[in-house]
């Protein structure tokens, strides 16, 4: 019973995700305002994230919508980020989803293993990374940009889906990341942090 009403919770806070954004004529300025906190662990234009947390810069609009809804209503558990959207509203999400998506992505980072990033390329390749993230990793609507993202933060995430312990709106990336060995998920994040 408890599966069921996470369920229907989920595919409400989705539609809901959906119609707020289809609905917003956000201006990114606004949400620049209730965004500023974010900036200390996700970093800003002048400063790049903590260690482990991932960049907002450039980030799926949509994306980033939904996983604020998700966690705002529990949904997503990230104990750092418990009770961070107390109180505000679906604009408020909006605009704040809107201000993250009008920065520059981060830039590649010049410091890469050509061997680990060729097998990083070779088993994206083979997983079909591309067809959801699209072929340059900059990801679409609710599919997140994993170009030039933390390799920490990645490697992180991939393990956290690879032993179900990361929930959310998809379950795709639990199935696709099953029984990876923590070898080939450091060479997939490598390779993708180094776009």
């Amino acid at each position: 019973m408890r599966v069921v009403r996470r369920a229907v919770a989920l595919l409400a806070i989705t539609f809901a995700a959906g119609t707020a954004f289809a609905q917003s004529k956000t201006d990114p300025l606004r949400g620049a305002a209730r965004a500023a906190p974010c900036g200390s662990c996700h970093g800003s234009p002048e400063r790049p994230p903590l260690a482990g947390m991932p960049s907002l810069a450039g980030q799926q609009e949509q994306f980033l919508v939904l996983q604020m809804f998700l966690l705002r209503e529990g949904l997503r558990e990230v104990p750092q980020m418990a009770g961070m959207f107390n109180g505000l509203s679906d604009p408020d999400l909006t605009a704040m989803a809107a201000h993250f998506a009008s920065q520059a992505p981060p830039s590649g980072n010049a410091s890469r293993d050509p061997k680990l990033h060729a097998r990083g390329a070779g088993l994206s390749k083979a997983m079909g990374c591309g067809s959801c993230h699209l072929n340059d990793y900059r990801g679409q609507r609710q599919v997140p940009r994993i170009a030039n993202q933390r390799e920490d933060y990645l490697a992180h995430s991939m393990k956290a889906y690879r032993d179900n312990q990361r929930t959310g709106a998809d379950t795709n990336m639990n199935g696709i990341l099953y029984q990876m060995p923590d070898g080939d998920i450091q060479a997939l994040a490598h390779y993708l942090a180094h776009q």
